[in-house]
């Protein structure tokens, strides 16, 4: 199928209006962050599929305390890791999002009423606050999907965003 040059027009516009943006210091836009993925990271996604496309770093060992485990890093726009299954070929389990995307608008650094406002069947566990000074906030399927929040107990704002969960090295 063969583009229209009006179409063509208009994907070069968006792409150096955003192009433009970055240079003049704006930041890119936020990712999207659903249930199944982060940007262009899906859960179950190959590592080398993922990094054939830039979107990880190399493979690298993940948690100390457990065995055969591996993780990669999330290359920008996006900051954070995948974790990988135990086994080849290696797929994603579980994302864990330190900035550069946003689930209906909830990003790193919004404060907890963003959450209820976005997410009104999100359930906030607090037995995670004196170990590790997090609140933990859990929005379920039928809530929006199945993903966590960690919200600083200090700052009562967003420091990570896990889809489907955040994994503890423990």
């Amino acid at each position: 199928m063969r583009a229209t040059p009006l179409a063509v027009i208009a994907t070069l516009a968006a792409a150096a209006a955003a192009t433009a943006a970055v240079a003049d210091g704006a930041s890119p836009p936020a990712q999207k962050v659903t249930p199944a993925r982060v940007g262009g990271v899906h859960l179950g996604d190959l590592h080398r599929s993922l990094r054939a496309r830039g979107l990880v770093g190399p493979i690298r060992p993940g948690c100390e305390l457990a065995q055969n485990t591996r993780s990669a890093r999330l290359k920008a726009p996006l900051e954070g890791s995948v974790d990988y299954t135990q086994s080849n070929p290696r797929k994603v389990t579980d994302i864990l999002v330190r900035g550069g995307a946003k689930a209906r608008g909830v990003g790193v650094g919004a404060r907890t009423r963003a959450i209820r406002r976005a997410f009104p069947k999100a359930t906030f566990d607090h037995s995670t606050e004196s170990v590790f000074g997090i609140t933990l906030v859990k929005v379920p399927k039928s809530g929006g999907g199945r993903l966590q929040f960690a919200v600083s107990t200090k700052t009562h704002r967003v420091t990570l965003i896990g889809v489907p969960f955040i994994a503890f090295c423990e």
